[in-house]
């Protein structure tokens, strides 16, 4: 059985991989979302990662589709207590931004599409700088406060921002970010190695990778001149043209022949490998995506393994 790892300094006990919910209602059905779920529950799945925007960039979608598909599910599992659901706000289109009137709103427009009293992780989605953290900070500490959020984190910040908002945070004894979500995987490394992931280890948050799949690239099946049939395969198959990219997939394809492992699960399991990563977060539109990404709390990479993977996608 997989361990569960604890997230920053709270009381959340999470799975090493987290369920990226940005499928759901979207590439996945409710009918595949539920299967998807329930698979990743029954292995010890426990963190579901969501947010209010997902998916309105698709036509016809208002926001919030992934998140009514959660709560539907939740609620015909009656399981609300055993799954850490994480949420973010600031770019639902009817919920722009981060005043804190809108943070307020926007948390019970999530709450009610999840049919829930309480979300476990509510993140800020994109920083807005120009809103004091004063005032976000503000906002997110009453929510604590008032029971509707166990705990706050931080997407898509920069270290000056994060540094600023923990400061304010711990001066004025408020609710306190203990997690990160920044862009970071094999191939996309700049973002956060650097000033965030030092504060980030300094600090004693929990380091929560979006993107940690690179839309897919890292599962091996994008080539350069192979056509994958997928709603992201123009994101995946930039990479393959790059010379990074393609050192990656060799080092890839090398070290998972060596486990019999799937190439997404050595990707993940380089990823955990990395200081104050918790959990990478990685979707699955269907069942069959879903086994090698639960892979990744089973593979241990040797030391030698890591430093190929790390030197490749310098």
């Amino acid at each position: 059985m997989t361990s569960l790892r604890t997230l920053g300094s709270s009381d959340l006990e999470v799975f090493p991989l987290c369920l990226g919910g940005n499928v759901f209602g979207w590439t996945a059905d409710e009918q595949t979302s539920f299967a998807v779920l329930d698979a990743y529950t029954a292995a010890g799945g426990n963190f579901i990662d969501t947010a209010d925007a997902y998916s309105a960039w698709v036509e016809g979608h208002q926001g919030g589709e992934s998140e009514t598909v959660i709560g539907k599910w939740v609620k015909a599992r009656g399981n609300r207590s055993d799954v850490v659901i994480a949420t973010k706000v600031s770019q639902h289109p009817q919920y722009k931004g981060l005043s804190a009137a809108n943070i307020k709103a926007a948390a019970d427009a999530s709450l009610a599409r999840l049919g829930t009293d309480h979300i476990d992780l509510y993140y800020t989605h994109f920083d807005q700088p120009e809103v004091p953290v004063e005032e976000i900070i503000g906002a997110l500490d009453e929510l604590v406060k008032a029971g509707k959020v166990r705990q706050i984190a931080a997407s898509n910040i920069s270290a000056e921002r994060l540094k600023e908002s923990l400061d304010f945070s711990t001066r004025e004894n408020l609710a306190r970010y203990v997690a990160l979500q920044p862009h970071y995987n094999l191939v996309s490394r700049d973002t956060y190695e650097g000033p965030l992931q030092d504060l980030v280890a300094r600090e004693g948050l929990s380091t929560v990778p979006y993107f940690a799949l690179a839309a897919g690239f890292l599962t091996g099946k994008y080539r350069p001149g192979t056509k994958v049939d997928s709603a992201r395969a123009g994101g995946a198959a930039k990479y393959a043209e790059t010379e990074r990219g393609q050192k990656v997939l060799a080092a890839l394809d090398e070290i998972a022949a060596a486990h019999d492992a799937a190439h997404a699960t050595v990707a993940l399991a380089w990823l955990a490998a990395q200081p104050t990563v918790t959990a990478p977060i990685a979707s699955a539109r269907t069942l069959e995506q879903l086994p090698p990404l639960l892979a990744v709390g089973d593979l241990k990479l040797t030391d030698d393994e890591l430093k190929r993977l790390t030197d490749a996608s310098a």
